[in-house]
């Protein structure tokens, strides 16, 4: 074998590590250099270099295997447990991520734990490989938070108290702090400084971050005050007019709140607005026994009359009144019987019943009997204040079905019974005269 050519080694080295030379080396290293010596291709002033350079061509490799076929390996395996599971918990582990990215750190990891010892001879390798593992590992460890965060979201938000919280207000702040904190790190690893040095700078630019931050700031408090006083929480029935927003609760975020109308449109309501700002929540409708049923039947004046022997045997023949209207006639004849009895022929005096006060117990009867009418809830008829268009009885009562659609099927059948049999009491609902009202009267005129 012919002698290699004797070259400067600490030229070549200086040359190709661009470092000075450490003297120490790791096992691998020598065992390798040791090789490389006697193979006649390479000079003998880059055996060190070279054998950094398989090393590293090893340490890739190595990686790269954990990556693309240990990494599947163990998804697969974990697959299988899970699928053997009674808990569906493990399940939402699987389904967002969480051991996916829990993997992702196994070649991160085991550039970072090797490169160090491997590389002592190319501290600059080292450390370059050393910074380049641990940003993975970050950015790794980030996503990782991020798919736990969404996992708690959704089994938390499954709960009683979950749905009453705003989960989705704090998994999205705590995702903004948690990406604060990697891009701290991350910095910090390309700059070579400690993470607590960029802490203390933070607050030179405090007044720019809370200019371009506003409304995530805002939408913060917001959301903090929405969620510990419980005032909106998402699926409930949210109504602001300021806004056009009529409908469910589809995501509250920290700068806005979704809203879908019941036309199906969408409204984007900043979620600072719903604490400066007046709207109405329908979740205590939702949570009751029933749903409100308020409407008023207008009267004409001009049919308003006491009862006459006549209309009240009529009346005792309606079936929900019958009972009320033999105990007020006996209540009617004591009181009566206390006036004088040349008076009693004046209808004036003593008491009387009245069509419209007949009526009004007719619907109370009529509502306590209804299946649809929650009667453990409040029950009034009433009568309000005259005005111009006729005497008021206001209805005041619950639905025990809450769909919006039945509500109201259950409310008009209600409200078409009484304005059909209003006549049967000798009473007549209002109505403003129409064309045709003046015309008919213009004819007879």
């Amino acid at each position: 074998m012919p002698e290699k050519s004797p070259i400067p080694n600490q030229a070549v080295n200086s040359l190709v590590n661009n470092v000075p030379i450490n003297k120490e080396t790791s096992f691998l290293v020598d065992k390798i250099t040791q090789w490389i010596d006697g193979q006649p291709l390479v000079p003998e002033a880059f055996n060190h270099a070279v054998a950094i350079g398989i090393l590293l061509c090893g340490l890739l490799i190595c990686s790269t295997l954990l990556y693309l076929f240990f990494r599947p390996l163990l998804l697969s395996l974990v697959s299988r447990l899970v699928k053997r599971t009674e808990f569906s918990w493990d399940n939402e582990l699987m389904g967002h991520g969480v051991f996916r990215w829990l993997t992702h750190l196994l070649p991160g990891l085991f550039i970072f734990l090797t490169s160090p010892g491997l590389f002592i001879s190319a501290p600059w390798l080292a450390a370059t490989l050393h910074s380049a593992s641990s940003i993975y590992i970050v950015v790794t460890c980030y996503f990782l938070f991020d798919s736990l965060l969404n996992f708690l979201q959704v089994v938390l938000s499954q709960s009683a108290a979950g749905k009453r919280l705003n989960l989705a207000t704090f998994t999205q702040v705590a995702k903004l702090l948690g990406a604060l904190v990697a891009t701290i790190l991350t910095i910090a690893i390309l700059i070579g400084k400690s993470p607590l040095v960029l802490l203390g700078g933070l607050g030179v630019f405090a007044s720019v971050f809370m200019l371009v931050f506003k409304d995530v700031i805002l939408g913060f408090a917001a959301g903090i005050q929405l969620a510990s006083n419980q005032m909106l929480s998402q699926g409930d029935w949210l109504e602001m007019p300021s806004y056009n927003a009529d409908g469910d609760v589809l995501e509250i975020g920290l700068a806005t709140v979704k809203v879908q109308n019941w036309d199906k449109t969408i409204t984007t309501i900043p979620t600072y607005a719903l604490i400066s700002e007046s709207f109405k929540n329908w979740r205590g409708m939702s949570e009751s026994d029933g749903r409100r049923i308020k409407r008023s039947l207008l009267i004409d004046t001009n049919t308003v009359k006491l009862c006459s022997e006549a209309m009240l045997a009529r009346f005792e023949e309606v079936e929900h009144i019958s009972e009320y209207l033999q105990k007020k006639r006996q209540e009617v004849e004591m009181e009566n019987e206390k006036i004088a009895a040349s008076r009693r022929s004046n209808r004036v005096n003593g008491r009387r019943l009245t069509n419209i006060g007949t009526f009004r117990a007719y619907i109370e009867s009529y509502l306590r009997h209804h299946p649809s009418i929650n009667t453990e809830m409040t029950l009034i008829v009433r009568q309000l204040a005259p005005d111009g268009r006729g005497i008021p009885i206001e209805i005041y009562c619950f639905s025990s079905n809450k769909v919006w659609a039945e509500y109201e099927t259950i409310q008009s059948d209600i409200f078409d019974h009484f304005l059909a049999v209003a006549q049967e009491f000798d009473l007549r609902i209002f109505q403003e005269p129409t064309g045709n009202d003046l015309h008919h009267l213009g004819s007879t005129g």
